[in-house]
């Protein structure tokens, strides 16, 4: 499967995710050693793949995306020994957390090494690094001899890609080649944690519930950016996915939260009603149990307090609200426990703002 766009050549490989075939991945990391664009699947979402120590390379991803160049983006190792490639700062509580959730969705930011390119970075004094847990992701970075610098595989803005299916359709023409390891298994990106400071702090919710990182070294901190309650515009993002909107489908989104299920609830089908009589076309409720509400298009995420499957549909479900060309879309809240605390930060990100409480 082939696309042409921008005079590149967009080649999908079928790989396998137990039992990855090394010349599909030796083929991918020419690519990466040669300054190329690779997107690769881990356990959290795709990720768009350039050599970390690399500035044009890592600039490709910038275009590719249009992404914002003050949005730094994480780096991804496959060794102890990589990490040491990009800081010289590991701490005592980092190899506590290494130990514990590498490989994993869990993030941390260390003081970068000067070998690291600003641009990487987006100027930072710091550097986010994460091992993922899937074989074919660990497999690319070693055979590339180098880390990867891997936001995820899509356009700047738009849902995350869980499948390469959704990468092709972002991307096609954009990059040389897409590993296609079938669909992610959390379908979150990672949670994104701040050792430089004391008590640490929490930039992005994800994968790694906060639960379990308070319960391996004690209390740590929510920024507001985690929260993502609010704009921040004029925040200055130290992780990824934490100042503008993102995540977000094509139609505009209404978040409807509240302590009170039965009130969000209410809510939730008189706002969609509401918008039917403001002369919106195809109005989609987004809810755990779609029996409860009426609407043109109304779509489960899965069983209220699954939070698994909330989190792995979240995704492709936004996605395909493009597909269907919804005109307006209201979501029920998810309660915030675990990876509920993921599902909303997305959430909240893809209004833009746009939340009702009840």
């Amino acid at each position: 499967m082939l696309g042409e766009k921008q005079g590149l050549r967009t080649k999908i490989l079928r790989v396998n995710a137990v039992n990855p075939d090394p010349d599909a991945i030796e083929e991918a990391a020419t690519i990466i050693r040669k300054g190329g664009l690779v997107a690769f699947p881990t356990e959290t979402v795709y990720g768009l793949g350039a050599d970390a120590l690399s500035r044009d390379a890592v600039f490709k991803i910038f275009e590719a995306k249009g992404r914002p160049p003050d949005n730094p983006i994480i780096v991804h190792v496959s060794s102890l020994n990589d990490l040491k490639k990009v800081t010289d700062d590991i701490s005592p509580i980092a190899k506590l957390l290494i130990e514990r959730f590498w490989p994993g969705p869990l993030t941390l930011l260390f003081k970068r090494k000067s070998t690291v390119p600003d641009i990487t970075v987006a100027g930072l004094n710091t550097v986010a690094v994460r091992m993922p847990r899937h074989l074919i992701a660990l497999s690319l970075i070693h055979a590339s001899e180098t880390p990867i610098a891997a936001p995820s595989a899509n356009i700047s803005g738009s849902p995350s890609p869980t499948t390469a299916e959704h990468v092709f359709s972002d991307l096609n023409g954009k990059i040389e080649l897409i590993l296609d390891g079938g669909e992610s298994n959390i379908g979150v990106e990672s949670t994104v944690l701040d050792i430089t400071c004391t008590p640490p702090v929490v930039l992005r919710p994800g994968g790694t519930p906060v639960e379990e990182i308070e319960s391996s070294i004690g209390e740590v901190v929510l920024d507001k950016a985690a929260l993502a309650e609010i704009r921040l515009d004029k925040y200055l993002a130290r992780s990824p996915g934490t100042k503008y909107k993102h995540y977000a489908p094509r139609a505009p989104l209404i978040l409807i939260e509240g302590s009170s299920l039965r009130k969000v609830k209410l809510k939730v089908q008189e706002t969609a009603d509401n918008l039917k009589k403001q002369g919106k076309k195809k109005v989609a409720i987004i809810a755990q149990g779609a029996h409860d509400y009426k609407a043109d298009i109304v779509k489960s995420l899965g069983s209220r307090g699954d939070l698994d499957e909330i989190a792995k549909k979240l995704f492709p479900t936004l996605r395909e609200m493009d597909e269907q060309k919804v005109d307006a879309i209201v979501v029920e809240r998810v309660e915030t426990r675990g990876l509920g605390l993921a599902i909303m930060n997305r959430l909240r990100r893809a209004s833009g703002g746009n939340i009702v409480k009840v």
